[in-house]
């Protein structure tokens, strides 16, 4: 080796080590162009240190070193003779064991693990790991380090080639977990543990055994590490705890309850940093949604949530971005409540919520009220017959003496509104007015306001009667209140507007004027905030005053909406894509125009990249992104890492954090962007078309991303426009069944071909449920609009994502903890059940679109999606099984006559359900598989007629479901009486069949009603004398030109026909029901 290379590189270094900038970017310059690109620098550099007094050139050399050998996969390293390597090889370890500087070891290991990546594979070093395994038993605690450190980089870096060590490692590890004088050795054994893990196959029994033996020791490191305060080595730990926890492989599997427990202890120890208390939190949330069917089967939500209530009682930080033990006990009551069956986890909750809410404590209150507003989400449908006993607690709660209990209700009000609309609704008369008393408290104003938000948004007619005073007050607020608030308030003057809709146009323009100030701040922060807000209100107000109204603002506010997105910041740009889809829905082909800057703005945010080169450099300084980009800046290495990295990674110097929040605000933006493209082109029709081609190619490069929300918009927005493009191709009205297809257009088809194979392909690998449900979804929806011909080539495909649904095999709904000879729990969570029911949406349209052709598939799905019908079912399973049943018989027709009487027999089951809305369902099942089936039924008639009476006694003031049922029921009577009127015993039917009507609710069942009368007036019309003055009534009420459609065009055709030919026979009556202005004629 040249000594002069030698010495020159190392003086090189010294220079680049120098805070002189003009220094350094000279020596960067001359390392670059005469050392680094011969192999002799590898060799210098490993002489540099072995011999530098200087720890700084050490370092350096070493994070050079690591880049030269790794860099063109070694090509520079393989490039060096081989005696060379050899000695190198010898010489490494020796110096690494040798070093005093904790760093420069850490480096050193690196450009070991660098080495070995290329030379084990080969088998050309073979006595590195035994040398590592000797080393990892030296008697010296600082060898011991060395030994399993570099170790664990070595498993970094090679995936293949350990598979036949790993018995032997684990032996190893084992002492090693328990070593008596070193933490680091302890630490860095588990992160050894942890890259070790990613090797173990599912069918390698030996060594999963093997490591779930040596966890008990890992978790028992986690807690020394959070014990000492060691926060460093405890976020490496945890790190590694959720890389056991995301594996497919069930390594933890019998250590839940254990590790449950432990995390909980961590979690709750006020001794414990609250950072550190935060991470054992944050891994149990991980637990929880990672290895529920562990947390189901051991029933750990009760221990779980009985250790996490203290803990939420604890005080929150006042800024809401900040974390505290407090807000993460609440987020794993939010995901149990999402991740389990209600049925474990809501009886406890309650029980809990009603004994801190009866504590003199003012925090256990307040700690009450967010657990029950966190759970509302994953529980909604099994508290619903619970709320007359949650109702006292939350008016309890919002007068309470304390104001952060005040809040707190305040919070968990809205939650109630969001997921449990109608009974909040129906509480107006008292929430009103108590949340108006709140909003004038400056402690609970910003709540308040919240709340009122939430429950104005669901107020719809009731709003009538408060709509005066809440502008009064809320109008006030934008003069007085800070920024914060007045950004709730215009959110709730928005919701106020939704509920109203016309009757807002009183208060529109004021509104609008108070607004324009709001709509052009340009500060960060809380000012950004409240222009988008304000812009999400603008958006509302248009939808509710409508098109002729706002016309007058149209232009100025797409204006304001372009100098959102020119401000740079991704929420702007949000709101101003979620303002240019309301738009677009209001002046429809008006906002054509528009779409040549509307375009490229949402395609500009979807095509924008989040993470890597490009956003590290917009994060960090310009000389970090070069350094980044290149890997070629020793300075900068050195700079960045005396502060950050003991490890000598420039990559890992970055603010991670900054990173992740600029991407989650970026993520959020794209998502939007990408669903209001579908929103657009669905509403400008045809002025879109020179976009959709690029907009395709945008969307479908979205699918694989990592975000769940932008594969869920992207999907949406597919669907949408294959759709929309069909409806553009003048279509022949389709007719079910695969014998007379009907062609779609050759474009369409085109269209379909680049889409639906990138759907499928994502759907083949997709782990979230809520795409794969919107994915069902829309899958049933294109169907139903574009027929059969969709399904050619394609109906084995979309059956086979039904049946993986039904079947609970989808990929999103797989636990690897789960033996597979299990079946899946029948109990489930009510998330669980949202995405059944789009299964059951999907296998529904295919039926409607194949009519008799489905039968084939019917004979699979029956089975499939009657299990749903189950006692031990949740409400959800039951009531969509039953409707899926009666949308399919809609679709096949006659076709469905051979599974007449099991069907029958399980509609008789749910008639006598105790949930309402099975009964609903019921009915109208039972009377199209009356109408369709060519079975004759009537022996049952007598039978089914008792089942459906009892659906008729209903008071007026009773929950919709009931109201529904009923109005199901009568359809179901009307069928009947189409049917085999003379089955029918009329003298008992009719009286109770005619005092339902009119119908209240469900207006679509007027359609089998008016059938009936129509049939009845046809074959029997002096059955009916009786009856004609309540006739009458109920005509004049279904015609009423000043309330909603009731019965449709058809309906109202044959319906005045009726009316003309009982004008004749009995003039003096039919004017005496008001009727004589629909005589034709007249």
């Amino acid at each position: 080796m040249d000594p002069n290379f030698v010495q020159n590189l190392h003086n090189l270094l010294v220079q680049s080590t120098s805070n002189d900038t003009v220094q350094l970017k000279a020596a960067t310059a001359q390392l670059n162009r005469e050392f680094y690109k011969d192999p002799a620098c590898i060799a210098a550099l490993a002489s540099i240190i072995a011999s530098s007094p200087e720890q700084a050139v050490r370092q350096l050399a070493a994070v050079e070193l690591r880049k030269r050998v790794s860099q063109n996969s070694g090509d520079l390293w393989l490039q060096l003779a081989g005696e060379q390597r050899e000695q190198i090889k010898e010489k490494l370890p020796e110096l690494v064991l040798a070093e005093t500087n904790n760093l420069v070891r850490h480096s050193t290991a690196r450009v070991i693990a660098a080495i070995a990546y290329i030379e084990m594979p080969v088998g050309t070093w073979p006595q590195l790991l035994p040398y590592l395994e000797q080393t990892c038993i030296s008697p010296q605690a600082a060898h011991r380090d060395v030994g399993i450190y570099i170790l664990y980089t070595v498993l970094e870096n090679i995936v293949d080639g350990f598979e036949s060590h790993l018995q032997s490692l684990f032996k190893l590890f084992a002492g090693l977990l328990n070593d008596p004088e070193s933490t680091e050795v302890r630490i860095t054994t588990v992160k050894a543990l942890g890259v070790v893990a990613q090797y173990i196959d599912s069918d390698d029994k030996v060594d999963i055994k093997s490591f779930q033996d040596l966890l008990p020791g890992m978790i028992q490191v986690i807690g020394q590490s959070v014990e000492s305060g060691n926060e460093t080595g405890a976020r490496q730990l945890f790190d590694v705890l959720e890389t056991l926890l995301i594996l497919e492989v069930p390594l933890l599997g019998q250590h839940i309850p254990q590790l449950a427990q432990f995390l909980l202890q961590c979690g709750s120890n006020h001794n414990y940093d609250p950072e550190l208390r935060v991470l054992a939190l944050n891994a149990l949330n991980w637990t929880v949604q990672y290895k529920k069917s562990k947390v189901q089967s051991h029933n750990l939500a009760a221990p779980i949530l009985e250790g996490l209530m203290p803990i939420t009682t604890e005080e929150e930080p006042e800024d809401i971005d900040d974390d505290a033990p407090s807000r993460s006990a609440l987020r794993i009551i939010d995901c149990l409540a999402t991740s389990l069956p209600p049925t474990q986890v809501f009886p406890v909750l309650r029980q809990l919520i009603q004994q801190y809410f009866s504590s003199a404590d003012a925090a256990h209150r307040r700690g009450a009220m967010l657990a029950l507003g966190v759970s509302v989400e994953g529980c909604s449908e099994f508290m619903t017959p619970l709320m007359a006993q949650v109702w006292p607690i939350i008016e309890a709660g919002l007068q309470d003496q304390d104001g952060t209990v005040r809040k707190a209700s305040c919070v968990a009000v809205s939650c109630l509104c969001e997921w449990l609309e109608e009974e909040c609704a129906a509480r107006h008369a008292s929430l009103v007015p108590t949340i108006m008393q709140l909003v004038n408290d400056p402690i609970t104003q910003r709540s308040a306001c919240t709340a009122l938000d939430a429950l104005l948004e669901i107020m719809h007619d009731v709003i009538d009667q408060y709509l005066n005073l809440i502008m009064e007050r809320l109008v006030g607020l934008l003069d007085t209140a800070p920024i914060p608030v007045k950004s709730v308030v215009i959110g709730a003057i928005g919701s106020a507007a939704h509920a109203s809709k016309e009757k807002f146009l009183p208060y529109f323009a004021p509104s609008m004027n108070r607004f324009k100030h709001f709509l052009v701040l340009t500060g960060e922060g809380e000012e950004q905030e409240l222009r988008g807000i304000t812009m999400d209100a603008v958006g509302t107000f248009a939808e509710a005053v409508g098109k002729d109204v706002f016309k007058p603002y149209f232009a100025d506010m797409m204006q304001q909406g372009f100098a959102g997105i020119e401000l740079g910041s991704a929420r702007l740009r949000e709101c101003s894509f979620l303002f240019f889809g309301v738009m677009s829905r209001v002046f429809g082909e008006d906002f054509a125009p528009y779409l040549p800057n509307v375009v490229p703005a949402l395609i500009a945010s979807c095509k924008q990249a989040e993470h890597g080169e490009e956003e590290r450099s917009a994060v960090t300084s310009a000389e970090i992104a070069a350094s980044f980009a290149s890997g070629l800046s020793p300075a900068n290495a050195i700079a960045v890492m005396d502060e950050v990295d003991v490890d000598g990674n420039i990559e890992d110097s970055l603010d991670m954090d900054k990173l992740l929040d600029v991407n989650s605000t970026i993520c959020i933006e794209k998502e939007i962007a990408a669903d209001t493209i579908g929103t657009i082109f669905a509403a400008t029709t045809g002025h879109f078309l020179p976009y959709v081609e690029q907009c395709t190619i945008e969307l479908i490069s979205l699918l694989p991303h990592y975000y769940d929300g932008i594969r869920k918009s992207a999907t949406d927005s597919l669907l949408e426009i294959i759709r929309t493009f069909y409806a553009l191709s003048e279509p022949q009205e389709w007719v079910p069944g695969f014998t007379n297809v009907v062609p779609l257009d050759a474009r369409v088809r085109e269209l379909i071909g680049h889409i639906i194979p990138a759907l499928l392909e994502m759907f083949e690998s997709e782990d979230n449920k809520k795409v794969v449900s919107s994915l069902c979804v829309g899958l049933a929806e294109t169907i139903t609009k574009l027929g059969p011909g969709f399904l050619e080539g394609r109906l084995e495909h979309f059956a086979t994502i039904a049946v993986q649904v039904l079947e609970q095999k989808a990929i999103c709904q797989q636990d690897p903890d789960q033996d597979e000879s299990e079946d899946a729990p029948e109990d489930s969570a009510e998330y669980d059940s949202i995405l059944v029911s789009s299964a059951g949406d999907l296998v529904a349209s295919l039926a409607t679109a194949l009519d008799g052709d489905f039968a084939s598939g019917f004979e699979k799905f029956f089975p499939l999606i009657s299990k749903y019908y189950k006692k031990s079912r949740s409400l959800s399973d039951r009531s969509s099984a039953i409707g899926c049943l009666s949308e399919i018989i809609g679709g096949m027709k006659e076709a469905i006559t051979p599974w007449t009487e099991p069907l029958m027999e399980l509609f008789y089951r749910a008639l006598s359900d105790e949930e309402s809305e099975v009964q609903c369902n019921a009915a109208f099942a039972s009377g199209l598989l009356i109408e369709h089936s060519t079975m004759d039924l009537s022996p049952q008639y007598l039978h089914l007629l008792t089942a459906l009476r009892p659906l008729f006694v209903v008071a007026p003031d009773s929950p919709s479901a009931k109201l529904n049922a009923r109005d199901n029921a009568v359809g179901a009577v009307g069928r009947m009486l189409v049917k085999n009127t003379a089955a029918m015993p009329l003298d008992q039917v009719l009286p109770v069949f005619f005092d339902a009507l009119p119908l209240g609710n469900d207006f679509l069942e007027n359609r089998p009603v008016f059938r009936a009368i129509f049939h009845l007036f046809k074959t029997q019309p002096a059955v009916l004398a009786p009856y004609l003055d309540k006739l009458l009534h109920v005509f004049a009420f279904v015609l009423d030109p000043t309330g909603p459609d009731q019965v449709g065009d058809e309906i109202r055709a044959e319906l005045i026909g009726l009316i003309g030919v009982l004008n004749r026979e009995e003039p003096a009556k039919v004017q005496a029901a008001g009727l004589t202005a629909f005589v034709p004629g007249q």
